[in-house]
C-alpha cells in the first residue's frame, strides 16, 4: 500500500541515488522500504519512539531504523537532509513537543512534507477521536495552518479526513 506513497515522494521531490532522506516516527519502516524498492541508493533513515516498530521492523530496513522522540531536538546538523517527512504520525506529540518537532523538521531538511489528521466540522472530530486513541493534538484544518505559521513550519503539508 505504501509503493504509490513511495513514488509520489521521489518523483515530487526528485530524489535519487545519494539523496538523504529522513522519515520522522518511520513506524516499522514500510514506507523506508518501498522508497529503497524504488531507488535503492537512497541514503535514508527514519526514528520512530516504538521499540516495538523498530523490533518488528522489516528485515531488509531495521539497519535504517532506530528508537527516537520527534518532540526533542534532532541530533543531526542544520540542513542535513535532502528531504525529511512525516505521515501520520505527529498528532501523537502534546503541543509542545508538536512545536518542537515542526521546528526540527524545517531546520534539519532542505525540502520537508508532513502529512497531518485534521477536522473540518464536529463529525470528522468525532470520527478521529474515535480513531487516534493516542493522539494528543487535534486541530481543525485553520488551526493546523495558524500552527505551522507559529512554527515556522516550511515545507508542505496534506491532511488526511475522516468523514
Amino acid at each position: 500500500r505504501w509503493k504509490p506513497v513511495a513514488l509520489d515522494l521521489i518523483k515530487t521531490y526528485n530524489l535519487k541515488a545519494g539523496s538523504k532522506v529522513l522519515d520522522v516516527g518511520c513506524g516499522k519502516g514500510y514506507l523506508i522500504y518501498e522508497m529503497l524498492q524504488i531507488e535503492p541508493k537512497l541514503n535514508i533513515i527514519g526514528f520512530d519512539i516504538s521499540e516495538h516498530a523498530i523490533e518488528n521492523s522489516k528485515k531488509e530496513v531495521r539497519n535504517f531504523l532506530s528508537i527516537g522522540d520527534a518532540g526533542v531536538k534532532f541530533p543531526y546538523s542544520d540542513k542535513n537532509f535532502d528531504f525529511v517527512m512525516s505521515l501520520g504520525s505527529l498528532h501523537n506529540l502534546s503541543l509542545e513537543k508538536l512545536s518542537i518537532s515542526l521546528k526540527e523538521i524545517s531546520r534539519v531538511g532542505n525540502q520537508a512534507y508532513v502529512m497531518v489528521e485534521g477536522y473540518r466540522n464536529e463529525e470528522e472530530l468525532f470520527n478521529l477521536q474515535c480513531w487516534a486513541l493516542t493522539c494528543k493534538t487535534f486541530f481543525s484544518y485553520n488551526d493546523w495552518l495558524y500552527f505551522f505559521k507559529k512554527n515556522d513550519y516550511n515545507g508542505d503539508y496534506e491532511f488526511i479526513y475522516f468523514e
